[in-house]
C-alpha cells in the first residue's frame, strides 16, 4: 500500500512541478505561499481587535494557543517518527522553489498548524474563520507544487489540522475556559 501511495505522490508531484505557471505568477504565488509562515495571522488579529475589541481577541488568542500547542506537539513527534524525504530530495531533477522550514515531509506543517488555527477561529470569529479555512489547504498544494511536499503530506496535515483543532477546543472547554471565566 505504501509503494501505491509513493507512485501517486510521484506522479502527481512531477506532473505539477513540470506544468509550471508564468514566471510572473510563480512570483506571486511564492509571495502567497510565505504569508502560511505565519504573517498572515497578524491581519487577523487586526480585524478581530477592530471588529470586536481588545478583549474579545484574549479570549480567542487563549483558544487558538490550546489548538496550536496540540498542533504542534503532534506535528513534531510525526515528523521525527515519520522521518519522510521530501520531493526534490527523491526525484531526479527536482529543486526546491520554496525553502523548506524543516527538514522532513510529512505531514506539511503549513496545513497541519495553520488549519488547527484557521478552524479555532472559524468557530470563534465566523466572520474571519471562513476565509481562514480555505488558505491553508492552498498554502499546502502550492507547496507540492513548489517541490517541498507530497500530495499525501497535505492530505495528512489537513486531517492532523482538523484533529488537533478537535482536541484543543477539548482542553478549552474542559480545561482552560472553566479557569479563563473566573478572571474575567
Amino acid at each position: 500500500m505504501f509503494k501505491k501511495i509513493a507512485e501517486f505522490d510521484e506522479r502527481v508531484s512531477r506532473y505539477w512541478f513540470f506544468h509550471r505557471f508564468s514566471p510572473k505568477v510563480d512570483k506571486w504565488l511564492r509571495f502567497y505561499t510565505r504569508l502560511g509562515d505565519g504573517y498572515v495571522w497578524a491581519l487577523v488579529i487586526i480585524f478581530i481587535v477592530w471588529n470586536s475589541g481588545i478583549s474579545f481577541l484574549g479570549n480567542v488568542l487563549v483558544q487558538v494557543l490550546a489548538s496550536l500547542a496540540v498542533s504542534l506537539a503532534a506535528y513534531w513527534a510525526i515528523k521525527l517518527l515519520a522521518r519522510r524525504k521530501r520531493p526534490f530530495e527523491v526525484i531526479e531533477g527536482f529543486q526546491a522553489l520554496v525553502p523548506p522550514l524543516d527538514k522532513f515531509s510529512f505531514p506539511s506543517g503549513h496545513t497541519m498548524n495553520n488549519l488547527a488555527v484557521a478552524s479555532t477561529l472559524f468557530l470563534s470569529v465566523p466572520v474571519a474563520g471562513a476565509l481562514m479555512m480555505a488558505l491553508p489547504l492552498t498554502w499546502g498544494l502550492l507547496r507540492v507544487y513548489f517541490g517541498v511536499h507530497w500530495l499525501t503530506d497535505v492530505i495528512g496535515g489537513f486531517c492532523l489540522g482538523i484533529l488537533s483543532f478537535l482536541l484543543g477546543h477539548l482542553i478549552w472547554l474542559y480545561l482552560l475556559e472553566p479557569h479563563f471565566l473566573c478572571l474575567s
